[in-house]
């Protein structure tokens, strides 16, 4: 019995090390077998599904490297995004390895991919501002990897990363996420039309950027999620997630539609009943060594919601939801003689559609107490700009100091009593001149500021400030500042200012001393300046609103001046800002004088003497118009970077920018400026000494009595241009050039190209006398169909080198001295309309022969022309042409009946002919679609 046990023993032994060594052996040999084919079929699966280039240096398969699945890992693999990223690096990584189902290897037709695995990886997500993304590599015209004619296909259950750099780098909606040791596990049937995906991520540093603006640094996070995925309908629902945000735990669940014209989301992001120091943990970096020396203790609950559609087309986005709480709170630094307690916040805000005048805020209540000092507030408005409701009460006695040191924030130093009381209840509406009932003062002394941004601080800080709306009406509003004062690097500034009636302002506002803006700014900021100047004033202004609209001048009492350095504005109209390099300014009653003003605006020197009239009742008052009369000159004036524009990428090695809109001149402005610009430049065109009177005046751009030198040549001009929008605009344009070279003007000026493309082969000198309007699309480009002009174009001395159409007469005539012809003292009269230009019958002789051209062209090209080459000596007979076609391609017809030809005569791409009415334009565009002109200012004829 026992020697019977001991044999089975034995067996089981000899079966298990056979079974072992087998295994052993198919471990070490089927790699060493099919490692070259499933590499192959790997390869013919990326080339056959991928647009991106892929590469890697290396490869091996084995059972090993994630055990028990056979692997296939490739190393120092590199694959390239999409267009119009193809030439940058979507995923560079150490090592890629495939998971290989070891069936579908030795017995199947396929060899089936079911795991990825990616180690030191870096991934490099990229949208440009048209949404163009690099990671669209997968070919959509190809077939189903799931089909046997593929020699690979995915079949994924499993992805996992390791130790990864993730940047995710959005231009369209200015996200940028960067994620270092960034680890993921994800499993499910990610093939299937509807699959759960269940992930779990590590990241030991996560980065969160929104225009520009960090909202996380450096933070840790652990995250398990479940995923509901629908490709058929792009759906997304986040089930359940759990976050942890360095210590503070987040629930995140929502969902995430693509529609046809946009997205439709529900997002909520809570964390409940967390502690305050976990809260704090997630706030950005700077601040994490300030919390280890500080005590935290309270309780905190956050609450996110966005959710509804983002329509671009339909102005439609979603709402956007945030409530905070927190209870018992307690700071105090390890330094600090006392803690700040007693923190109670309430705070709910709502934003419908995103749209900042729906905002509603309710900060039910704010409450802190340090050393016996407090401050409470509440807060409830609905609705921002020219329409408010408002409840709020604020009670505040507290010594900053005391608030400072409790802190004890690094770097950062506050001093002063802060007093305020501040009730006001009710509506604002500047329509129905309705202010909340208020009553209000606010008062800091002996003020004191410091931070590590610069050496000194702002100090002897004084400031008492009173509202009062005791009715309701705008008549019986009043705000005093009396005073505001401090001292900043051994300069004191005062000012003191008082406004009653609202609804008639009465104004008396003094102020003295200098502002180094750029130093100030220092003090508040580390981020670069953007200022680096100083505003000086001495001023006094007093007087009231209705004696400045009425004129009633002599009841006003403002002077004083106004001197700035190097300061940078920006405005509406203006694509770049504007840079006051310096300037003084000098109020008399009404008006400001600007005297030694130079300023920058990109590439544009501008120096301008003059003044400005209704300065206070354009500040105090709605739709008034600024008046001025200014001297401008400027050695360069780029009218090009007044243009708005869009840059945008199209791969890594180049960007491109274009026009986007029109120029918006400003509706409010009655100016008259004399201009003096030794270099003028728009689009193409090289302006030198342009010399006239600019009038913007209700919206419109006048330019009278210009002069100019152009492609060598002095010309007279008169302007007129209008903006509709941001996407149309109107012009009128004369020119009075008496000699200028064609060929310059045919190479150097665009539309000259486009409306005389016969100019191409001419060379010699020619005179123009032309007026022409139209309309000027969203690329600031003129819409052909709605140009409207006539004129005479003076031949002075050219020759016609090239020229097919006089070519294929010579040819068609047999007479070689009307090809290349020089013409000289010819007056060509020319109308345009409708895409057309009429040309009036002219006359010139060549080479004793005497020709005749009279008839219609379109602006792209068409030919509708009569001509006759009068026979040497006297012309008395003669050759009638017709000449049909195009330009590059004319039709001649010679003799007689050339002038019967029947009305339906066919110019390529337009109606019949019928020369006593006019060629009409193509037929591609329609009547309906070119714009009424209507300039708002008419020109006058140039002499």
């Amino acid at each position: 019995m026992e020697k019977s046990k001991k044999t089975i023993l034995s067996k089981i032994l000899k079966i298990t090390g056979i079974t072992f060594v087998i295994s052993l052996l198919a471990f070490i040999i089927l790699p060493i077998i099919f490692a070259d084919t499933i590499t192959e079929k790997v390869k013919v699966l990326a080339n056959k599904n991928l647009e991106g280039e892929l590469n890697f240096n290396d490869s091996e398969l084995s059972f090993f490297k994630h055990f028990p699945s056979l692997t296939l890992t490739l190393h120092e693999l590199n694959l390239n995004g999409s267009k119009p990223y193809q030439n940058k690096s979507l995923i560079s990584a150490k090592e890629i390895g495939f998971g290989i189902d070891v069936w579908s290897v030795v017995f199947g037709s396929q060899t089936q991919i079911e795991e990825i695995y990616i180690d030191n990886a870096k991934i490099n997500i990229l949208v440009n501002q048209k949404g163009e993304a690099n990671y669209n590599i997968y070919k959509s015209n190809s077939k189903d990897t799931t089909t046997s004619s593929e020699s690979a296909s995915l079949e994924l259950e499993n992805i996992q990363i390791s130790n990864s750099h993730l940047v995710y780098n959005d231009k369209s909606t200015k996200i940028l996420i960067e994620a270092k040791g960034f680890n993921y596990k994800g499993k499910g049937d990610l093939l299937e039309s509807n699959f759960n995906l269940k992930t779990s991520a590590k990241i030991d540093s996560l980065s969160f950027t929104y225009d520009k603006k960090e909202y996380l640094k450096n933070k840790k996070v652990k995250a398990d999620l479940i995923t509901k995925i629908n490709t058929n309908s792009l759906s997304f629902i986040f089930e359940k997630n759990d976050l942890v945000i360095n210590k503070l735990p987040v629930e995140f669940t929502g969902l995430f539609d693509f529609l046809k014209n946009g997205y439709q989301m529900d997002f909520k992001l809570k964390t409940e009943d967390s502690n305050l120091d976990d809260l704090f943990t997630a706030l950005p970096a700077e601040y994490v060594s300030w919390m280890t020396e500080t005590k935290m203790k309270g309780k905190t609950s956050a609450f996110l919601t966005l959710k509804g559609k983002y329509i671009a087309s339909e102005n439609l986005s979603p709402e956007l939801n945030f409530n905070i709480k927190v209870r018992d709170g307690y700071v105090k630094h390890t330094k600090a003689p006392y803690p700040v307690e007693n923190i109670f916040l309430n705070f709910d805000t709502k934003l419908p559609n995103l749209d900042i005048n729906q905002l509603k805020i309710r900060l039910d209540s704010l409450y802190f107490d340090v050393n016996k000092n407090n401050l409470s507030a509440i807060l409830i408005s609905d609705g921002f700009g020219k329409k408010v409701t408002i409840n709020s009460k604020v009670k505040s006695k507290l010594d900053l100091a005391f608030l400072s040191n409790a802190l004890q924030i690094p770097n950062f130093k506050l001093a002063g009593n802060l007093d305020a009381n501040i009730v006001s209840k009710g509506n604002y509406s500047k329509e129905d001149k309705k202010f909340p009932f208020t009553k209000g003062n606010f008062e800091i002394k002996n003020g004191f500021i410091q931070t590590a941004y610069y050496p000194k601080p702002i100090q002897n800080i004084n400031l008492k400030a009173n509202l009062n709306s005791t009715t309701g009406d705008f008549k019986d509003a009043s705000f005093v500042l009396s005073p505001a004062n401090f001292t900043f690097e051994g300069e004191p500034f005062t000012m003191t200012a008082s406004f009653k009636n609202f609804d008639d302002i009465n104004y008396d506002v003094k102020a003295k001393g200098t502002l180094n803006v750029a130093r100030i700014y220092k003090v508040f900021s580390q981020k670069g300046l953007d200022v680096d100047g100083f505003i000086k004033a001495d001023l006094s202004l007093a007087g009231k609103q209705s004696d400045a609209s009425n004129g009633r001048i002599g009841n006003l009492k403002n002077s004083g001046t106004l001197e700035v350095r190097n300061i940078k504005t920006t405005s509406d109209y203006l694509v770049k800002p504007f840079l006051i390099e310096n300037g003084l300014f000098t109020f008399n009653q009404d008006k400001m004088n600007f005297s030694n003003f130079n300023g920058k605006y990109g590439t544009s020197d501008i120096a301008m003497n003059g003044n400005l009239e209704n300065v206070i009742n354009f500040v105090l008052s709605e739709n008034q118009i600024l008046k001025g009369s200014f001297n401008l000159t400027s050695n360069l004036f780029n009218i090009n970077e007044f243009i708005p524009t869009i840059t945008y990428e199209t791969d890594e090695e180049a960007e491109i920018t274009e026009v986007s809109g029109v120029v918006e001149i400003p509706t409010n402005l009655n100016v008259s400026i004399q201009t003096n610009a030794a270099k003028t430049q728009y689009d193409d065109i090289t302006i030198e000494n342009l010399r006239g009177n600019v009038l913007i005046q209700n919206g419109t751009l006048k330019l009278s009595n210009g002069t100019l030198g152009i492609i060598g040549a002095t010309a007279k001009m008169e302007a007129v241009y209008k903006n509709e929008g941001t996407q149309k605009a109107y012009f009128d344009y004369k020119i009075n050039a008496s000699e200028f070279d064609i060929k310059r003007a045919y190479n150097e000026i665009k539309m000259f190209r486009e409306i005389v493309t016969a100019a191409e082969s001419a060379e010699g000198i020619v005179g123009l006398n032309y007026s022409i309007k139209g309309v000027l699309n969203n690329q600031m480009e003129p819409i052909m169909p709605s140009l409207e002009g006539n004129g005479i174009l003076s031949v002075k001395k050219v020759k016609m080198k090239g020229f097919k159409l006089l070519n294929v007469v010579s040819s068609k005539t047999e007479n070689p001295d009307i090809k290349d012809p020089d013409i000289s003292k010819v007056d060509i009269k020319t109308t345009i309309k409708n895409n057309i230009v009429t040309i009036e019958r002219f006359k010139f002789k060549v080479a004793g022969f005497r020709l005749r051209f009279e008839g219609q062209t379109s602006l792209d090209g068409k030919l509708n022309l009569k001509m006759r080459i009068g026979l040497p000596p006297l012309g008395i007979l003669g050759i009638p042409i017709k000449v049909l076609g195009t330009q590059e391609n004319p039709d001649i017809k010679l003799g007689r009946k050339s002038e019967d030809l029947e009305e339906t005569e066919y110019v390529d791409g337009v109606t019949p002919i019928n020369t006593s009415e006019g060629l009409p334009g193509p037929k591609t565009v329609p009547n309906d679609s070119i714009p009424k002109i209507e300039p708002a200012v008419p020109i006058e004829k140039v002499d």
